[in-house]
């Protein structure tokens, strides 16, 4: 049987699913209070600027996978106005659940599918905008789910991974130290789980770094890529251009 790993650890492929849907159901409903704390409130700006980025006109079919609490699709839904539409996905049931009652308490409704990135259940050349934020480090298989998301834009259409990646080398061991020694213990102490919050430090050492990752996604398919570090490389938005 294949392994791959699950944060530092080596599991069997067909396990990394089910203890990554353990870990976010374990945190879906501070999931948001949690972004704000360990993010300082970075995440909302790094998630407005790929909104920018994404260039989204009225009309337009944008996908939103590993949507979770609906940060994204909401402002898409926005973007797109009464004639576009915006789908919101995740693997996560609870996640979903969350992120739907948010975007219902906002005033929006939007279809809501749980479905897998590797196996999207949605036509070829659909989509003009096909949007992953914080999560294609979780995805098994990452080659597949690009392929995926190559397969469902329309040509000239735009993916957008926005992912944590490898911060700059002068903040490292700060990045680190924090890493795994601050950000657990708040874990532990607002959504009463250490591990993991322990799993989201060691995956995202375990996921591609910025040049990895642009060639990832040249070799499924994207004639363009182009990548943004933002916070000193914590995170990076790359982005896709579909020939």
């Amino acid at each position: 049987m294949s392994s791959t790993h699950f944060g530092f650890e080596t599991v069997d492929e067909a396990d990394k699913a089910r203890r990554v849907r353990g870990v976010f159901d374990s945190v879906a409903t501070k999931y948001d209070l949690m972004n704000d704390l360990m993010s300082a409130g970075l995440h909302r700006i790094w998630k407005a600027y790929t909104v920018r980025v994404a260039d989204i006109r009225e009309g337009n079919r944008v996908l939103d996978i590993a949507g979770g609490t609906g940060d994204l699709a909401l402002a898409f839904a926005r973007a797109v106005g009464k004639t576009g539409q915006v789908v919101h996905t995740d693997i996560n049931e609870a996640m979903l659940r969350t992120g739907r009652d948010r975007l219902v308490d906002a005033g929006v409704a939007l279809p809501t599918v749980v479905c897998d990135a590797e196996k999207l259940p949605f036509p070829n050349d659909y989509f003009e905008v096909v949007s992953v934020a914080f999560g294609l480090r979780n995805m098994t298989h990452k080659d597949a789910a690009i392929s995926e998301m190559y397969r469902v834009l329309k040509p000239g259409g735009r993916l957008l991974v926005l992912e944590f990646s490898k911060v700059a080398k002068p903040l490292e061991k700060a990045y680190d130290w924090y890493s795994f020694k601050v950000l657990p213990r708040l874990g532990k102490l607002v959504a009463g789980d250490d591990a993991s919050y322990r799993y989201l430090a060691e995956s995202i050492r375990m996921h591609p770094g910025q040049e990895e990752l642009k060639g990832l996604m040249k070799n499924n398919g994207f004639g363009h890529v182009d990548y943004h570090n933002l916070t000193g490389g914590v995170v990076a938005l790359h982005v896709g251009i579909k020939c």
